[in-house]
């Protein structure tokens, strides 16, 4: 790929919110909204169960659909997981790995998230890694260090496409933490497309987004 710039994506999580039933309305309204441009890929990352219902609904307003998460495993015995292949079977060209929730309430690690993430670029699905660093990392002023760690971790010997994105929030919000304004990314993004173009030779033009969740109202 011969361009100046990184591709550029706008993914959305719907994290356990919805049913298949809504994916239709909700894109319908979504279509109106969306600008008239062809310059980047919106994303919409929904349970592993929706996934089918949002490419169809998804088709024809541009939008792909992604993933939540997935298993590192190809296949076997591990009731509940899902596989890459799984995803892929179902539509999905995107998905989320290494999400705060993820790390925070089910103790995943950086080494867990980089095999997850060669399993999704074994089949060409572009895995979107979360970094981000705590409140404590930030206070102590070791964002730009713990970001550019978290991504070469996530990205450590992956020979997938070089489609690679990483996605950098600030620190986690939930129902139980009050979301915060975010801050100037300039030096955040800056420090995630250094570490993606050094983690991997595949990862030469991955989009990196900046990201900022809010709580639930």
């Amino acid at each position: 790929m011969n361009r100046k710039y990184r591709k550029t994506v706008i993914a959305g999580n719907w994290k356990m919110n919805q049913l298949c039933s809504g994916v239709k309305p909700f894109i319908e309204q979504l279509r109106e909204a969306m600008p008239r441009t062809k310059t980047c890929e919106v994303v919409l990352c929904t349970p592993a169960l929706m996934i089918p219902a949002m490419v169809r609904a998804g088709k024809d307003a541009r939008v792909a659909a992604g993933g939540q998460d997935v298993s590192k495993y190809e296949k076997g015995a591990y009731t509940g997981e899902i596989s890459a292949d799984m995803l892929l079977d179902a539509g999905a060209k995107y998905c989320i790995v290494g999400h705060s929730e993820r790390r925070e309430y089910h103790h995943e690690s950086d080494s867990l998230i980089n095999e997850k993430a060669k399993a999704l670029l074994a089949k060409g699905i572009t895995p979107i890694i979360c970094v981000g660093e705590s409140l404590e990392q930030r206070e102590k002023d070791l964002t730009m260090e713990y970001i550019a760690y978290q991504v070469c971790a996530a990205l450590s010997a992956s020979t997938g496409p070089r489609s690679a994105a990483a996605s950098s929030p600030t620190s986690p919000s939930g129902p139980s933490v009050p979301a915060k304004p975010p801050r100037p990314n300039r030096r955040r993004r800056s420090a995630s497309l250094s570490a993606v173009s050094s983690a991997s030779s595949t990862a030469q033009e991955a989009p990196v987004l900046s990201a900022f969740s809010t709580a639930a109202a």
